[in-house]
């Protein structure tokens, strides 16, 4: 399988009022195309500041990120709102719709972006929307469907264009557990079904379990992995054991 994702010797600074301080250390990963890998890490580990780095909203202070072979570090502002468009798709915790828009208009408005045919548009939108179940909340707006409704939209958007890189962000952080549980096996689905390439940034060890791999940070250095080998059931109490080692607490979790 080839590369999908490759971050090298990625290092991030932040200075203020003279004083720096450097939020990832030298981080180097790779997602190969069909992996489903989650981050996780404690609270101020540097797990947003990577997934802002590689979904292209910050920039390194050192390194390099290629995407599809792609380095986007190399890339101009008019490049790489192209780049997002056509290669990225965007899952957040709080599903980022527009409420005047209606859940098919807020679906297919990559596609209308880029100046897709409207025949093409609709027979997108009518195989997504029926792969996902959501075919009956088309022509309504987002304040009236449920949380999972929306992020089962907001999963479709994210994938319509078939981007070289799903990047999630808590994803479930905003749902209940029944909704949490489902929308997560819309992601595996996705990721066994149509091998599509998921990167997960979650505090969530239930969530976590749900990956096939997972790669831990702590103090902006990556710190361990884990490749699940094993029933979901234990690959989540080895999360677990790594989070605890960490020094998370189950509380946190």
């Amino acid at each position: 399988m080839e590369n999908v994702l490759v971050a090298r010797n990625l290092k991030k600074i932040y200075a203020s009022k003279g004083v720096k301080y450097t939020a990832l250390h030298d981080i180097n990963l790779e997602i190969k195309e069909g992996e489903f890998v989650g981050i996780m890490g404690p609270s101020g580990a540097g797990k947003t500041t990577l997934l802002n780095i590689i979904s292209t909203i910050d920039n390194p202070s050192a390194g390099s990120v290629i995407i599809g072979g792609d380095d986007i570090t190399k890339m101009n502002e008019d490049k790489l709102s192209s780049f997002r468009r056509n290669k990225l798709g965007f899952v957040f915790q709080d599903y980022n719709l527009l409420n005047t828009l209606t859940i098919k208009e807020n679906i297919v408005l990559p596609l209308a972006l880029s100046k897709v045919s409207p025949r093409e548009i609709e027979r997108k939108v009518k195989n997504i929307s029926s792969s996902f179940g959501i075919e009956d909340t088309l022509n309504k707006y987002p304040y009236q469907v449920s949380g999972g409704q929306k992020q089962r939209a907001a999963i479709a958007r994210a994938i319509i264009t078939n981007p070289a890189l799903v990047l999630a962000d808590e994803p479930t952080g905003a749902l209940d557990s029944k909704s949490s549980a489902e929308i997560l096996q819309t992601l595996s689905d996705l990721n066994e079904k149509e091998n599509a390439t998921i990167m997960m940034v979650t505090h969530d060890a239930f969530a976590a379990s749900y990956c096939k791999r997972i790669l831990f940070i702590k103090d902006g250095i990556l710190f361990t992995e884990l490749i699940r080998g094993q029933s979901r059931k234990e690959f989540f109490q080895k999360i677990l054991d790594v989070l605890s080692t960490l020094g998370n607490t189950v509380a946190d979790m």
